[in-house]
């Protein structure tokens, strides 16, 4: 799990850079209404933090969890489409920084522990996947060659 920690670390210190060279009128415009705006993006990958975050804890102490959310909702009711810019890249970041301290101490045997979602994986599995949702994302944000995402 260490090396996925790093790799996180590393992808996040890179972005971080280029997230805070995006203007705020960017990063708050909305091709529509029913889009979200690259803000809302962030903010959605902050919401996806905190849920793997839990996810990534209770599992290694809990059998088989099940742990979901609603992404829409959690974007609407934290309305970051409200918040400042500068506000919402450095809680993008430091909540990133906490999961990589977190990935850093799971060990082999808790990285095959089940927790339940939308389908069972295990934790090692989630943290791979989590990776490939920020870059799939990151790379929206930023107008970067797209990363496949299912």
């Amino acid at each position: 799990m260490i090396a996925i920690a790093t790799e996180l670390q590393i992808i996040i210190d890179n972005y971080l850079q280029r997230l805070n060279t995006i203007s705020g009128d960017e990063f708050s415009f909305k091709l529509s209404p029913t889009k979200w705006s690259k803000k809302e993006l962030l903010g959605h990958l902050i919401d996806s933090a905190q849920n793997n975050i839990r996810r990534f804890i209770i599992a290694q102490y809990e059998e088989d969890p099940i742990i979901v959310y609603n992404q829409d909702k959690w974007v609407a009711i934290n309305n970051y489409q409200q918040w400042d810019t500068k506000d919402i890249i450095q809680l993008w970041y430091f909540l990133n920084r906490q999961t990589t301290f977190i990935l850093k101490n799971i060990s082999t045997e808790s990285s095959q522990r089940i927790c339940q979602g939308e389908a069972s994986h295990t934790i090692e599995w989630l943290t791979k996947d989590y990776i490939k949702h920020l870059k799939h994302h990151i790379h929206q944000i930023l107008n970067l060659e797209p990363v496949a995402y299912p």
